[in-house]
């Protein structure tokens, strides 16, 4: 297997333009995500607008999310669109199944789909009854979550009010990091693991500590559920992440404003960045630099999620006194892409069978990853030439910086236009001085 840091600089990707045909002879089923004939009929779940009548609030909080955002995804749309082509819509169900479990189960899901057909509850995603009518997990991946239309809406409220709308039932698995691992941990229909955020968790000081993905992620106040409710503790339906919807009319320019700063705040100390450096060299001698970075997530990988398109990368610039730049490393070149001499990235990449890197999974038969464990970091070296520099002392300038998508990625999709929609955050940064001593 290829060191990671060498896999991780080429490029650009190898996107598997083949009929994706091997091993797929067959329509793709699964009795429970996927099913051959439906198995609920989509008008048995109500839509998330007819359950913003009285949960005003929480609609509000859902129509922002990443939740509401599934279906409408043009990133999402484009993949999806490359997998129909490659697989003749063999496949179809395959990446439907979490994004809109009902339309996926309902039979509105099926080989060579248009989106512009799909009915109303099927565009609506991860819908509110997506969720809250799960009877039970069935597995802790790939659309796990058993539905039940006919039941309750079940949630976290231990003593809900009876109503005439809709019966209601506490549900401890709603308030657990395993229902989350329904949907958001994913095998391929290989299955090669691409997303593992729960295994993560599981392994994770958080599930000693009592932490579930709902404390960060739904996180409590509060409120009412209901317009006239009494005052109880419920939890956020925005369900904050790394990303911002590249889709312009999504939400509002407020909205969006509003979700820059929340992606912020939970990005903000994620993980840490700690230059060691000697205090002096030399004039003309190589500086050894220590970069390290620590994941300061008690509960995940730093990063986690669907980590092959993510970026998270260490920028590193040396200056001398005269503030012209020595070094480099981590800087956007013309494209937009990290680049430089012994590039410090953090993340996974897809390798096929020839051990090039893919940007679909489905053509990949290795996932290789280095992100960062929960609580752990690890230390890279540098060794920067000052021959060049000027006088001193030479400032050293370390950031973490973290991007929800490649820009590169986004063009072989052929979605340029959103590629400059892309903000770069910076998670952390370090400063440190190294004196020029005469030779």
């Amino acid at each position: 297997m290829k060191p990671l840091r060498l896999i991780l600089t080429l490029m650009p990707f190898v996107c598997g333009c083949g009929d994706g045909s091997s091993g797929a002879d067959d329509l793709l089923y699964d009795e429970l995500s996927m099913p051959r004939v439906p198995t609920v009929a989509l008008d048995s779940f109500a839509s998330a607008e007819d359950c913003g009548l009285c949960h005003q609030t929480h609609y509000a909080e859902w129509a922002t999310s990443a939740h509401a955002y599934a279906m409408k995804d043009p990133v999402f749309r484009a993949f999806v669109a490359v997998r129909q082509e490659n697989y003749a819509g063999k496949q179809d169900k395959f990446c439907l199944q979490c994004h809109s479990p009902i339309g996926t189960r309902g039979g509105d899901i099926e080989a060579g789909f248009e989106f512009a057909d799909l009915q109303p509850i099927t565009l609506e995603g991860v819908t509110c009854e997506s969720c809250h009518k799960v009877a039970s997990l069935a597995r802790p991946y790939n659309s796990g979550h058993v539905l039940d239309p006919d039941g309750p809406m079940r949630g976290t409220i231990a003593a809900p009010i009876p109503s005439s709308f809709h019966e209601s039932q506490f549900s401890l698995l709603h308030g657990g990091s395993a229902f989350c691992a329904g949907c958001h941990d994913l095998r391929e229909v290989s299955g090669l693991v691409l997303e593992r955020p729960y295994a993560e968790w599981q392994q994770s000081p958080a599930v000693a500590a009592g932490v579930q993905c709902q404390d960060c992620h739904m996180p409590r106040y509060e409120g009412q559920a209901v317009a006239g409710g009494p005052t109880r503790t419920l939890h956020r339906h925005t369900w904050i992440g790394a990303g911002i919807p590249l889709l312009e009319g999504f939400i509002t320019p407020d909205e969006e404003a509003a979700l820059r700063v929340e992606v912020k705040r939970l990005l903000a100390g994620a993980a840490r960045v700690d230059i060691a450096a000697p205090a002096s060299v030399r004039a003309g001698d190589v500086v050894d630099l220590g970069i390290i970075v620590k994941n300061n997530i008690s509960a995940h990988n730093f990063p986690t999620g669907s980590t092959f398109n993510r970026q998270a990368w260490v920028e590193v610039v040396v200056r001398d006194g005269d503030g012209r730049v020595v070094f480099a490393t981590g800087t956007l070149d013309t494209s937009g892409e990290p680049r430089g001499p012994g590039l410090l990235q953090l993340g996974s990449v897809l390798v096929d069978a020839r051990g090039q890197r893919v940007l679909f999974p489905w053509r990949a038969t290795e996932h290789v990853s280095n992100a960062l464990e929960p609580l752990r970091e690890r230390a890279f070296r540098l060794r920067v030439a000052t021959a060049s520099a000027g006088r001193g002392p030479l400032s050293v300038e370390a950031r973490v910086l973290f991007r929800a998508f490649s820009p590169d990625a986004l063009r072989a999709l052929g979605l340029d236009e959103y590629a400059a929609r892309l903000e770069v955050h910076e998670v952390s940064r370090d400063l440190a001085s190294v004196e020029l001593r005469p030779r």
